[in-house]
């Protein structure tokens, strides 16, 4: 990068990195250079550079585990022909979206530890950002459509059939991701129209927004404002929305005479109360410690990073799997019905010893 005084960006544990790489863009604009990098280096905990290979096997456990775990619940789901009710599907879209986001993150992280630096074009980290935002969003959409169908189970039970239709449902998760893509789409534009010249090392193990907006060195008080705004917007009328439904089945439910089903009620949103606040709490907490612990190191930055992304999808299936009964005992009986335990052979006169 043509820049006088510029020295190379400088990392602990790695190989160097050139600033005249050939992956750059350049204009001329009033006789300056205005270069931009075209190529990065995901580099995911740089401090431990020399551990890179320790990191990968927890790592690997833990992709393994978010993958095998909610798959074994998808299928028990569709498998169970009683589980074909509309809350059992929004729980296996909830399952599916966790696969979809280990998915887009762990593999690259994987990369990162085994060869020190992975190497992904601005194109292709853009495209990383746009799924990575747009699960995450799609997980947050399914959680309000699970409100929604609580809400009609338990203060209109008798008409939850001729509500929570087949139809109302595929419009909902329509809704759904329409609304992800219309808050997604326009943070990753406007990162796609930044000038990258401060370095081309990424220093997480993601291409995360704001990560990737450290190098830029163009004017992006419009990329601050427009995710400033989404996210308020977002966080102000989950919540709402959110504690409006909730609150009203806790009323309702407090006034069902029959202790058993209060019970079922309560049991049933607690379980969806908790994943909520798991969700919520991890961004939450994640939001506070980037901007109050600014002398923190990048290392303790992604480990906040990485349990605000990771927790829930490793969480979930075992929050809905323990709590929710009729999950449990249906993934017990298929798992005994595919493989049954081992029974001793009964001895033959031939194999009886005299």
């Amino acid at each position: 990068m043509r820049e006088e005084g510029n020295k190379d960006q400088k990392h602990p544990g790695m190989l160097q990195v050139s600033s005249e790489s050939p992956q750059m863009t350049g204009r001329s604009q009033n006789g300056t250079a205005n270069v931009s990098y075209t190529e990065f280096l995901l580099l995911a905990f740089p401090g431990l550079h020399q551990s890179r290979y320790l990191l990968a096997i927890p790592f690997f456990c833990l992709y393994a585990s978010i993958f095998i775990g909610n798959s074994m619940l998808i299928y028990t789901i569709k498998a169970e022909s009683s589980l074909h009710s509309p809350m059992y599907t929004l729980i296996a879209l909830l399952f599916g979206g966790n696969i979809c986001g280990t998915t887009v993150i762990l593999p690259m992280m994987l990369l990162s530890f085994i060869f020190g630096a992975v190497r992904i074009s601005l194109t292709a980290c853009l495209v990383q950002m746009f799924f990575l935002y747009f699960v995450l969003m799609v997980d947050c959409n399914i959680l309000l459509v699970m409100a929604l169908d609580r809400y009609v189970a338990i203060c209109h039970p008798l008409r939850y059939v001729d509500i929570m239709t087949t139809k109302l449902m595929v419009v909902l998760t329509l809704v759904a991701l329409a609304r992800s893509l219309a808050v997604v789409s326009p943070v990753v534009i406007l990162a796609s129209q930044v000038r990258f010249c401060r370095s081309n090392i990424i220093g997480h193990f993601v291409c995360e927004h704001m990560a990737l907006m450290r190098l830029s060195c163009s004017d992006i008080s419009r990329n601050k404002i427009f995710g400033l705004l989404a996210r308020t917007f977002t966080i102000i009328f989950d919540l709402s929305f959110l504690l409006t439904s909730y609150s009203r089945i806790i009323h309702v439910a407090l006034q069902i005479t029959s202790g058993h089903l209060r019970n079922k009620a309560f049991h049933t949103c607690g379980t969806h109360l908790m994943v909520i606040l798991m969700t919520h709490s991890c961004s939450l907490i994640s939001s506070i410690v980037f901007r109050v612990a600014k002398s923190a190191t990048q290392d303790v930055h992604n480990l906040i990073s990485a349990v605000y992304l990771l927790l829930p999808l490793a969480v979930n299936p075992i929050i809905y799997g323990m709590r929710t009964k009729e999950i449990r005992n249906s993934f017990l009986k298929l798992f005994k019905s595919k493989w049954p335990p081992l029974r001793p052979v009964e001895e033959t006169g031939v194999d009886r010893v005299k």
